[in-house]
């Protein structure tokens, strides 16, 4: 009781909910589909015809957003680690 009380207190969502996932990286072939693979790998239900895509001014980056439906911390806390530490993508907000 004490271990589910305390974990709960550490955040602030209530699960599961909708967060969005901003994701940003260089502009080259294949960043998106390879974002996509690592979303859907810790969210198999993610829609992906609702990710958006922009390209910055001068097109050298690419931001994604993915609104994800979170089922807990630990999941969004591996998602973002493994975004975080992919090679191609430069921030995760």
């Amino acid at each position: 009781m004490e271990t589910q009380k305390s974990q709960k207190s550490e955040s602030l969502l209530e699960f599961p909910c909708a967060f969005p996932i901003k994701i940003m990286g260089r502009t080259q072939d294949g960043f998106a589909q390879t974002i996509l693979g690592i979303v859907l790998r810790h969210v198999p239900d993610y829609d992906s015809g609702t990710m958006e895509m922009r390209a910055s001014r001068e097109g050298n980056y690419l931001s994604l957003t993915c609104v994800v439906n979170a089922s807990s911390k630990n999941q969004l806390d591996d998602l973002y680690r493994e975004l975080s530490g992919h090679p191609q993508v430069v921030m995760v907000l």
